[in-house]
C-alpha cells in the first residue's frame, strides 16, 4: 500500500505540472479538467503521506491509550455494531501492516499504534476539506465539495475501524500482562 500511494503521488503531481502546459498550448478544456483532477488527487495523497510522516516523527507510535480521547463508550460501540464494522474491517487496506503484527510487536505497542493511526486519519479527514477553497479559482464547487466529503468519509471509516478494534486489543494486552511471569 505504501508503494502504491507514493507512486500515485508522483504520477498525479506530474500530471498537475504537465497538463496545464497542454491546456495553454491547445486551449482544450479537457486538459484543464485533467490538470485539476490530478491536482486534487496529488493534494489528497501527498497530504496523507505528510500527515502520517508528521505524526510518526512526533509520536513514533507511542500514545497514552488511557487518555479520554481514545476511550470508546458502550454507546459508540453499539453504533459500530450497527454499522457492522466486524464484517468490513478486514477488507480495509493498511499502509504498514507490520505495525499491527503481534509476532513482532506487543499488544501494548499495537494499541498505541491504533491511537496514532486514529489521530492521523482524524487529521486527514479535516484537511480533506481544504480543496474546497480551490473553487474560488476554478469554480465547480460541487466537484470539490463531493471529493472532499468522500475523502473525509473514507478516512472516518479508518477511524471507526481503529476505535472498534482498540477495546479488543486492550483486552488481549491485559491478558498478556496477567500471563507474563512476574520476574520474582
Amino acid at each position: 500500500m505504501a508503494r502504491t500511494m507514493r507512486l500515485t503521488a508522483i504520477l498525479s503531481l506530474a500530471g498537475t505540472l504537465l497538463l496545464p502546459a497542454l491546456y495553454r498550448v491547445t486551449s482544450g478544456g479537457i486538459w484543464l479538467s485533467l490538470a485539476i483532477t490530478c491536482g486534487t488527487v496529488a493534494y489528497h495523497i501527498i497530504m496523507r503521506l505528510l500527515v502520517g510522516l508528521a505524526f510518526n516523527t512526533g509520536m513514533q507510535n507511542r500514545a497514552n491509550y488511557t487518555s479520554r480521547w481514545y476511550q470508546v463508550s458502550r454507546r459508540e460501540m453499539a453504533v459500530y455494531e450497527k454499522l457492522k464494522v466486524k464484517r468490513w474491517k478486514r477488507g480495509m487496506p493498511t499502509y504498514d501492516p507490520s505495525l499491527f503484527d503481534p509476532r513482532t510487536h506487543t499488544w501494548e505497542e499495537i494499541v498505541q499504534a491504533t491511537c496514532q493511526a486514529e489521530l492521523v486519519h482524524e487529521t486527514i479527514a479535516v484537511l480533506s476539506f481544504l480543496p474546497i477553497a480551490a473553487g474560488v479559482r476554478f469554480g465547480a464547487y460541487p466537484v470539490f465539495i463531493i471529493t472532499s466529503v468522500l475523502a473525509a468519509a473514507c478516512d472516518m471509516a479508518f477511524v471507526i475501524m481503529q476505535r472498534y478494534n482498540r477495546p479488543r486489543l486492550i483486552k488481549l494486552m491485559e491478558l498478556q500482562k496477567r500471563k507474563a511471569p512476574t520476574g520474582e
